[in-house]
């Protein structure tokens, strides 16, 4: 995969809450609800519905938003390709969990049982 800085760098920079609202749009054309999509962000970040918010309207970007975050243990299970890149080959970590976040979307997005998303190590 070729790594670029300035890709890497826009991501830092972008705000979770101008991502946020495509994500909601993205799962509800599906048939899926905004409190399995605040599932899936809580088993990768932690994140309850209340911090959530606030990191939205604090307009956080992706750096700080998982800064912030706990990381859960088995997020390194999260495979596949998502925007043309295999996740778990993507050299900058702060890239690496955004894209994550876009693969456990995607998946929810595409139907699967939320206890395949939310991974477990048994």
């Amino acid at each position: 995969m070729k790594n670029s800085n300035s890709h890497d760098e826009r991501i830092a920079k972008m705000t979770f809450a101008s991502v946020y609202p495509h994500y909601v749009t993205k799962i509800e054309k599906k048939n899926r609800t905004k409190e399995e999509l605040h599932q899936v962000i809580e088993w990768l970040t932690s994140f309850n519905e209340e911090t959530l918010k606030e990191l939205i309207n604090n307009k956080v970007t992706f750096e700080e938003f998982f800064r912030r975050a706990n990381i859960n243990q088995n997020a390194h299970l999260i495979t596949g390709v998502i925007c043309g890149y295999r996740v778990e080959d993507i050299k900058n970590q702060l890239t690496q969990k955004v894209r994550y976040l876009d693969k456990l979307v995607d998946e929810l997005a595409k139907g699967r049982k939320l206890d395949k998303i939310l991974r477990s190590s048994d």
